[in-house]
């Protein structure tokens, strides 16, 4: 487990103008994968045995300029492009992308609004305060057994006043459906061709034109997603034969999908499909259709019949097959349960980065009423900022690179059979350990781990930062150097 720790984070040098910065890094992912409590950047302190003097350090870090979010991001997945156990649906990498809401209490938070969540749960708010994730995510392990392991993760809506501060940030102007279709396709560029699977809240207009233009140099992304039930869509126009005045039509008739599962139900097709981790009988009717009101992009939907109820999947892919659509599409939720043990695990969104540069968040703000952001106008104000912004997306990053090394861990069978010894279950899983079950080893363990490795690079960064004695090692002390 040390050889493969030291292994992948030895990755990220390269990512690092300076050695100590990188040291730090090493820390910070160690302090990830075992501390007990979640309560910032002191829980590392405690959890590595670590001395007082190396909070201010560790503060430093995450606000450091020796070292940049875009390259970590870019190193962390082409590390997981070439794991070997990385999933393929049709010969492709299969993504995962979906949306996360996190409640932040913080007045002068960059990026915090108000939020409607959705849920049947009663325990849930209809309206909180907080950041908007939008998370991408690669499916590693077999069809029995496999993780959403999270490749990138950004704050997606509420930073759009910061769009004119810098041309670099032009993107935070652009919608959570935009983004992250660009997040898949910038992820595709590395691991090379992926479908990436999307809710239903996805099938928009703009996302679909988005990744037209995207997909015009080198088609590399495609998608799959879910239709609302009451969804329309067009039949393709009938060809023009001889003289006709006006345009060309751009459709043909129109078809409520819903009522095929009636007026068609004869010519849906039984099939065995791997759903949800098993194997299950279903009927199906593929179509070729166009959609979007002005767009009129040709998608092919399928109507699935099971046991689970009816539902419309869709695909921009028209040559792939309907029943790797149905599968694609139930592997999808796996994402659901990274956003929840990156929560309750790792503690990813529990971060507390906040500065005195922006003005207190207003919680009563009328719609015609500027944002605490878009009052800003001091240069150095806005550099603060942007840097307080910058920490708490290196954070939720890193959270995710230590839950998705966890992850790698679990579906090491060596490495599982050993880890699933040291942790009682009242039912155990057949197929795969939990996130939490290598975690739990990893903070009872690592300690003695580290002293059957006194040779490892890992024994010697934490040895070293224990035994510091002044603040040259900290990452802030040579930034202006780099």
């Amino acid at each position: 487990m040390i050889d493969f720790l030291e292994s992948t984070l030895s990755e990220f040098k390269k990512c690092f103008s300076r050695t100590a910065t990188y040291k730090w890094f090493v820390i910070v992912i160690l302090g990830l994968l075992t501390r007990t409590d979640q309560l910032g950047v002191t829980s590392f302190i405690r959890s590595l045995g670590l001395k007082e003097k190396c909070y201010e350090p560790l503060i430093h870090f995450f606000r450091s300029t020796a070292y940049c979010l875009n390259d970590i991001k870019k190193v962390w997945i082409s590390i997981v492009g070439k794991y070997d156990k990385l999933f393929h649906l049709d010969g492709r990498v299969l993504l995962l992308g979906d949306g996360t809401k996190v409640a932040k209490e913080g007045k002068k938070m960059p990026g915090v609004q108000k939020f409607y969540q959705e849920s049947e749960n009663i325990s849930k708010s209809p309206y909180i305060f907080g950041h908007m994730f939008g998370g991408l995510a690669a499916v590693i392990g077999t069809v029995n057994a496999y993780f959403a392991v999270p490749i990138s993760m950004g704050i997606h809506q509420g930073l759009s006043a910061i769009a004119g501060w810098d041309e670099s940030l032009s993107d935070r102007d652009k919608s959570h459906v935009v983004r992250m279709i660009e997040n898949g396709y910038e992820a595709a560029q590395i691991l090379g061709r992926a479908i990436l699977c999307l809710d239903r809240y996805f099938l928009t207009v703009p996302s679909l034109k988005r990744l037209a233009e995207l997909n015009a140099g080198t088609k590399l992304l495609e998608i799959i997603t879910r239709a609302k039930n009451n969804c329309i869509a067009y039949e393709k126009p009938e060809p023009v034969t001889g003289k006709r005045r006006g345009r060309p039509r751009k459709r043909g008739n129109a078809v409520k999908l819903k009522t095929l599962f009636q007026t068609r139900k004869e010519d849906f097709i039984k099939a065995k499909a791997r759903m949800y981790g098993s194997e299950e009988e279903v009927s199906y009717l593929c179509l070729d259709l166009l959609w979007g009101t002005g767009l009129y992009y040709e998608l092919r939907f399928v109507l699935v019949d099971s046991k689970r109820g009816k539902g419309i999947f869709v695909s921009t892919d028209l040559s792939l097959d309907p029943v790797k659509i149905i599968e694609g599409y139930s592997i999808r939720f796996s994402i659901e349960s990274t956003f929840r043990e990156s929560k309750q695990q790792t503690g990813t969104y529990r971060y507390h980065f906040w500065t005195s540069c922006l003005p207190k968040l207003n919680r009563f703000k009328k719609k015609d009423e500027a944002s605490n952001l878009e009052k800003v106008t001091d240069e150095k104000d806005k550099e603060t900022i942007l840097a307080t912004v910058d920490a708490t997306e290196r954070f939720v990053l890193f959270s995710s690179i230590a839950i998705g090394l966890t992850q790698m861990i679990a579906l090491d069978k060596k490495l599982s059979e050993n880890i699933s010894k040291h942790r009682y279950l009242r039912t155990k899983s057949r197929i795969k350990v939990s996130e939490a079950t290598v975690l739990e080893y990893m903070r009872k363990n690592l300690f003695r781990l580290l002293m059957l490795h006194p040779q490892s690079e890992l024994t010697k960064i934490i040895l070293e930062v224990t035994k510091t004695d002044s603040e040259d090692e900290s990452p802030e002390s040579g930034e202006n150097a780099a």
